[in-house]
């Protein structure tokens, strides 16, 4: 593995709790949440653009708290009624339910009543703008009867999607939004990443005009800044092994990132 397929390793978009970078940000929204936690919510709402670290807080949420409370995560949105209410029901019953087992949402409702006081169980969903309408009227009947509590993800978008309006709007107990990384937290988050992989001279070589032009590129939004970093890093591989004449290994590469900029369609020409 060559020195900079080990960098470019370093922004993989993947969730990866191993990797996690603790920023003031992000911090305050997990704090927000955990307090959340022990509050009589039904609903609560969090949402950012695609690339604020949604998924990420909801796993490390998870994966700090699932010894304490009766909590679950479900990260990938079912779109099919059926095996959705089959996933509450294994969750209410604590076992799969046997094959060919009818899902009955009222008898869900009903069951959902008997155990009301006995059990607290809170259901983290991730990505929910992506559920039915039918689905996410059902999560709000579901709220009301008292057993199950809802952390619902979204995308932030101009229309302010469907959850975060009408019916659901008297039940959201609180909102919690996450926003793009300071100039000061794009910094820490790029130099941090580095450093998870032992690339110490490559995180002393950029310099703060690199970061002002990721920033700039990125608007300090996660993602796009691991994929500009991702790119960068290929393009080095590329000369490295093509034309290696074309750059110095004491001095990070402001050309290289230009490219990778206008390949990612962060900057146009």
């Amino acid at each position: 593995m060559s020195y900079y397929d080990i960098a470019k390793e370093c922004f993989v978009d993947e969730i990866n709790l191993e990797n996690y970078i603790e920023l003031p940000g992000s911090m305050v929204a997990y704090e927000e949440l955990e307090m959340a936690f022990d509050k009589p919510f039904k609903l609560m709402l969090l949402y950012g653009e695609p690339g604020t670290g949604k998924s990420l807080l909801l796993s490390r949420i998870y994966d700090k708290k699932k010894y304490q409370k009766e909590i679950h995560y479900i990260d990938t949105p079912m779109l099919d009624e059926e095996e959705f209410f089959r996933k509450l029901f294994d969750i209410l019953i604590q076992k799969p339910m046997p094959k060919g087992t009818k899902v009955d949402f009222n008898t869900f409702v009903e069951f959902c009543k008997v155990i009301k006081g006995q059990r607290e169980i809170i259901i983290l969903l991730d990505e929910a703008q992506l559920y039915p309408k039918k689905i996410l009227e059902q999560i709000r009947i579901l709220s009301d009867a008292g057993v199950l509590r809802f952390v619902i993800a979204v995308h932030k978008t101009t229309d302010e999607d469907i959850i975060a309006k009408s019916h659901f709007q008297t039940r959201i107990w609180g909102t919690i939004e996450l926003k793009n990384a300071t100039p000061q937290e794009l910094k820490t988050y790029i130099h941090q990443k580095l450093l998870k992989y032992n690339q110490f001279e490559i995180a002393n070589m950029l310099k703060q005009k690199n970061i002002d032009f990721i920033y700039k590129c990125t608007n300090g939004n996660f993602r796009s800044c691991s994929k500009l970093m991702y790119t960068t890093f290929e393009i080095y591989q590329y000369y490295e092994k093509h034309d290696p004449s074309q750059f110095s290994k004491d001095k990070f590469s402001q050309k290289f990132l230009e490219m990778a900029a206008i390949a990612t369609g962060a900057i146009n020409v």
